[in-house]
Order: structure tokens, then C-alpha cells, then sequence
């Protein structure tokens, strides 16, 4: 019988450019040493033998990003670094964790190395789908200038479990490696809000009434307000669970050592109401349609006036040449809702951490640690985090470096937004193996209250969802 893990998780302290903390303790700071960090290498002198496994071939499968573009332009120097050839491929996030799901479930080894978050790693390292990478981390199989204890502790820590149901992460094997990490922010077009005399939002207040303000502002299929809207849990860990967070909701609480989901409760009711009100009046005329992609896109092209998703959504369409609006954003906070009783000390962003994971079924386990060292180095990182808008980088040297602080400089807003709402970011979600399942049906769920009338209240449609959240997880027992 499968158990829920009670998650604890410790989001990072950056010094000098973020702090990041837990619901209930403080993070560590940027300069300490993970707890039972990995040893240095073996090889702590001498040259690395990069050639080591030259002529070995892999096979990698990403989620289309920014993180995993500037892999892919970095793969013919891998190659000509190691010899090792990658058979690498793409695809769009919604189609991508369907695909890695049968090609996982199936055990035959198809794949070496793919993207995961810490919410899937869950359910893939319960299943015996990740190799542990302390059977690399600390051997003569890593190079001495990889240095481990140079990932923010709060964000390595997450991608570590010891699958003990009811612990914590942050001890235990280590399951995948950050290629990123990401709070959830407004970010706006300032032209299109001054032309049209909009303040920028501050509350759910304010960002509610801007956002119908600004529907059809520049003519049919103009809108306010970007967020997403497909049938899956991409839907609910962006911006919708970062303002239930905010509204003092959760999913689920601990009773009688079972899961109980608490999406009908007061709060929980009360911030769907406002988010259906939101999307139905501010949102995008295709909304259930849309994914980050889509977000992005249409903010990028002058078509939606602001965004609520991930902050480097709206920081790369800001890139000078990567769309038709760049240079106008500016980036906000977590509205909050002052009518919840609310101030801007409440506000939650869910965290997400974009990893690359090592498939347990590999054949070519040695050369697939290649690829990942050499895609998580500081080296590689720090291009990454300047040139390629990969701003949310997971290296502490990174971040404190002129170059990094340098190349976010004149992003109006980003480095205020992202410091702040980094203090109080994390993951809100209970870590539980059925956590697709319930957040599927939760964007269902989502989609029925804007799109048809199948429901006669808010409520009535949350009571329906708490029955079929507690029943997904019915059979889960909780220590």
C-alpha cells in the first residue's frame, strides 16, 4: 500500500539577491553546506578524463523550454568535449510527461536522461524509475571542478528523498539535478497599461478590475490577463495555487492518518469564486487552451496585457529581439486579496524546479552522468543564466556574479519581484503519489466552472471535487 509523504520544503537563501524559506523554518544559507552533502571528488587533482566514455551513445528527451534550447545548443560541444553522441529530442510540455510516462513504465531503457519536476519525482522514484545519482556524485566519475556544494541548498535538497512515507525531502538519495527553479509573478506591458490609464495591480482587487478593463483593449481577441487553462496540473501550480496559498487555502489536510482534501473549504470556495470571475471576465477567449506557451505568446505579441505564470515566462519575452513587445514588461508581485484580509506579507508563490533525472533502466548509466555534470556545471550554468535568459539559475556563484546581475539589470522590477516573493515561496502542494490524478481533475474541474453550466455555484463544484480528490486517494495511509 502506497503512503503519502508529508512535504517539507526548504526554498533557498540566496546572499545578497533572494531568501527563501519554508512554512515553518528558515533555509540555509547560500554558503552552507547541503545536510549530508555528497564528498567532494575523488579525483581532486589532475586533469578529468572527459574522454572517458568517447564513442557512447545516449538517448535524451526534454520538455520544450528555455532550460532545455540552450542544452540543445550546447549538445555539438558536449559532443566534441566527450565523444559521447546524443540522440536528443523535444516536445511540448503537455504532450512531454505522457510520453516519458509510457516510455518509463515500460522499463526498457529507452531513454537515459529526461526532464522531470520535484512533484513527478515523487511518483517516478516510489516507482523505481530514478537512479540514484550518489552512485556518481563524489566518485572518479565526476569532475573536481563540478562542485556540488555550490547548488542552493533549498533547491538540490528538494530533488532529495529517502521515500520513508511522511518524510520530509531533503535526506536521502539524490533523484535529479536543478536545471532551474521558478516563483510565479505578475509581469505587464507597461505601454498598453499606461495608454489605457491602468495602475499596476497590487491586489486581487486591483487585478481583477484591470483585467476587465482591458478586455478587447486593442480590438477582438485582446484581453487582460494570461494565465493557464488546459485540463491538467500545469493549470493549478502556477498562478491559481499561488493565490489559493495566499487565500489561506490548501489541498489537503492530515485526519485520522488519512488524506482529506479541503478544496470546498470557505477559503478554498471563496478564491475559486474570484478566479472564475477572473478568467471569465479578464482572461483569454480560448483559455482552456492554453498552457505557458500560449501565455507567453500572446503577451510577447501585444495581445494580453499581463501574465501570471513563471517569472522567466514573461523575462524572455522581455529579451531584446525575442518578441514584438519586448522591452515593455515590467514585473510585479503576488497580488493579494485585501478582501480575505490579506497584505502583501501573505503572498505565496507555488515553486516549481525544472531537473534533469537519470531513467533507472539506462544501459548507459556512466555517459549519462556525463551529460548531466556537464549540463549542471557552474561553467555551463553561468552561460546559460546570462546569455540564454536561463535567469532562475540553481548556483549560488551564479547569481552572485557581476555578469548574472549585470544581464537582469534592466528588467524593470524582476530582481525586487523575484527577491521578495522568493522569501516566501514553496512548494504548497502535500507531496502524495497521486498527485497528477487530483490536480487533473482539480483543472477539470476548473475548466467546467468558466467554459458550461454544469454547476449550479462554486461550491457545488468543489463538494463534487473533494469526493473525487478523497476517493484518488482513498487508499494512502499517512504516518
Amino acid at each position: 500500500m502506497r503512503k503519502v509523504l508529508a512535504l517539507t520544503m526548504v526554498a533557498a537563501m540566496v546572499a545578497g539577491m533572494l531568501t527563501g524559506c519554508s512554512s515553518s523554518a528558515p533555509a540555509p544559507a547560500a554558503d552552507a553546506a547541503p545536510a549530508a552533502a555528497p564528498a567532494a571528488s575523488a579525483e581532486a587533482s589532475g586533469d578529468f578524463d572527459w574522454k572517458r566514455f568517447d564513442g557512447e551513445e545516449i538517448t535524451v528527451l526534454f520538455s520544450e523550454h528555455t532550460y532545455s534550447d540552450a542544452v540543445e545548443e550546447k549538445l555539438n560541444e558536449f559532443t566534441e568535449k566527450t565523444g559521447i553522441k546524443v540522440n536528443y529530442s523535444s516536445m511540448p510540455e503537455g504532450n512531454y510527461f505522457e510520453k516519458l510516462n509510457v516510455e518509463l513504465s515500460s522499463h526498457s531503457g529507452s531513454i537515459d536522461v529526461f526532464m522531470t519536476g520535484a512533484y513527478q519525482s515523487w511518483e517516478y522514484a516510489t516507482a523505481g524509475n530514478l537512479e540514484p545519482l550518489e552512485n556518481f556524485i563524489g566518485t572518479d566519475l565526476t569532475s573536481p571542478d563540478w562542485n556540488y556544494d555550490d547548488f542552493i541548498p533549498g533547491v538540490i535538497d528538494a530533488l532529495k528523498w529517502d521515500l520513508v512515507p511522511g518524510h520530509p525531502v531533503g535526506s536521502g538519495s539524490q533523484w535529479a539535478l536543478p536545471m532551474g527553479w521558478e516563483v510565479n509573478i505578475l509581469t505587464y506591458n507597461k505601454k498598453i497599461l499606461e495608454a489605457n490609464n491602468i495602475e499596476p495591480p497590487k491586489t486581487a482587487e486591483d487585478l481583477l478590475e484591470a483585467s476587465k478593463a482591458l478586455k478587447e483593449f486593442d480590438g477582438s481577441g485582446t484581453y487582460g490577463l494570461a494565465v493557464r487553462g488546459l485540463p491538467d496540473w500545469g493549470t493549478i501550480h502556477p498562478a491559481y495555487m499561488s493565490l489559493y496559498s495566499t487565500w489561506g487555502a490548501k489541498d489537503f489536510e492530515i485526519e485520522d492518518g488519512k488524506l482529506v482534501s479541503k478544496v470546498n473549504s470557505p477559503e478554498a470556495v471563496a478564491m475559486t469564486e474570484y478566479w472564475v470571475d477572473l478568467v471569465k471576465n479578464g482572461g483569454a477567449p480560448q483559455w482552456a487552451t492554453y498552457g505557458w506557451e500560449m501565455c507567453g505568446a500572446d503577451l510577447g505579441a501585444g495581445k494580453a496585457a499581463m501574465m501570471w505564470d513563471a517569472d522567466r515566462g514573461g523575462y524572455t519575452q522581455n529579451t531584446p529581439g525575442s518578441s514584438a513587445e519586448a522591452g515593455n514588461m515590467a514585473f510585479g508581485m503576488v497580488p493579494y486579496p485585501e478582501s480575505a484580509g490579506k497584505t502583501e506579507a501573505d503572498m505565496r508563490s507555488n515553486l516549481w524546479v525544472w531537473s534533469m533525472a537519470m531513467n533507472a533502466d539506462s544501459a548507459k548509466k556512466e555517459a549519462a552522468w556525463y551529460f548531466m555534470q556537464y549540463f549542471t556545471s557552474p561553467e555551463y550554468m553561468l552561460w546559460a543564466g546570462v546569455e540564454k535568459a536561463c535567469t532562475d539559475t540553481p548556483r549560488t556563484s551564479v547569481l552572485e556574479s557581476e555578469e548574472y546581475k549585470n544581464s537582469v539589470a534592466d528588467a524593470e522590477g524582476y530582481y525586487d519581484a523575484f527577491a521578495t516573493v522568493s522569501k516566501t515561496a514553496s512548494i504548497f502542494f502535500t507531496a502524495q503519489p497521486y498527485f497528477t490524478e487530483t490536480t487533473t481533475e482539480w483543472a477539470k474541474t476548473l475548466q467546467d466552472l468558466v467554459t458550461t453550466d454544469k454547476y449550479a455555484s462554486v461550491q457545488d463544484a468543489m463538494d463534487e471535487l473533494k469526493a473525487t480528490m478523497d476517493e484518488l486517494v482513498s487508499d494512502l495511509e499517512v504516518e
